[in-house]
């Protein structure tokens, strides 16, 4: 992890135990810790970070409208892609529930922050038929041009998972902005594209 985080050495299987045990409690509050949260993403060991992503994830259910500048804080926040790309799905469900923010996922997809951006890109992850194309169209576009590793890597996920819904228009969308996309998005968003 580049050395920048420290770490309490509780393994991941050791961690997902815990998370079953609690979370299945925490789900029957129906309400969302944010204290429980924040004082977690404070703490100086990695693996707070990690509980309090996947507790959100546990409970991205519950999430309110108003939740997404708390998790775009946490986005921003000692940021890295291990807990960013936990919430990438939680902000996923949020948008996913409530679409009147989509406005806002668009304005982080052209944000200076890279990590507002990988998760403007990938929050539609999983998808499949249900995924926003004309969104996640702009977003990629917006996109486009970088030397940014993570925002390189995370053009070819998100095209890559949608080509096994829509191979097409993602074939399509590489036709048409290839000299734009980074060879590291092509290679990415063309995985599955061959079996086609």
């Amino acid at each position: 992890m580049r050395h920048q985080f420290s770490f309490l050495g509780v393994v991941a299987p050791e961690r997902n135990k815990l998370y079953k045990k609690y979370f299945s409690e925490a789900k029957k509050t129906k309400i969302i810790d944010w204290d429980f949260v924040d004082t977690c993403w404070r703490k100086e060991p990695r693996e707070y970070q990690y509980a309090a992503a996947n507790y959100l994830k546990a409970m991205q259910s519950y999430l309110k409208d108003s939740d997404l500048h708390k998790l775009e804080r946490l986005v921003v926040t000692k940021s890295w892609w291990d807990t960013v790309d936990i919430l990438d799905r939680v902000v996923g469900s949020l948008v996913y529930d409530h679409p009147e923010l989509e406005e806002i996922i668009l304005k982080w997809s052209l944000s200076d922050n890279i990590w507002l951006r990988r998760v403007a890109i990938d929050h539609q992850l999983l998808r499949k038929e249900k995924t926003n194309v004309q969104l996640m169209e702009k977003i990629l576009l917006h996109n486009l041009n970088q030397t940014e590793f993570f925002i390189n890597k995370a053009i070819g996920w998100a095209l890559r998972d949608y080509s096994k819904t829509n191979p097409d228009w993602v074939a399509c969308f590489i036709e048409k902005n290839k000299e734009r996309m980074a060879d590291l998005s092509i290679k990415e968003a063309s995985k599955y594209l061959s079996h086609h």
